[in-house]
């Protein structure tokens, strides 16, 4: 399924993470910068979080 996180602090970047490692297509936008682990795991950095919604099923924010 593909995902997408908008806003990546204490709590969601590690619920993304463990989303992406169930096999889940993951996009993502921050204001600041994406976490390199998020990146390394295969998430999509997104320039807003427009391009998030338009690229996933399900929006978490």
């Amino acid at each position: 399924m593909k995902l997408g996180f908008i806003g990546l602090g204490i709590m969601g970047t590690p619920m993304a993470g463990h989303l992406r490692t169930a096999g889940h297509e993951l996009y993502v936008h921050t204001r600041s910068e994406v976490p390199a682990v998020l990146k390394d795991a295969g998430a999509v950095a997104c320039a807003n979080a427009t391009e998030v919604a338009q690229q996933a099923d399900i929006v978490f924010l």
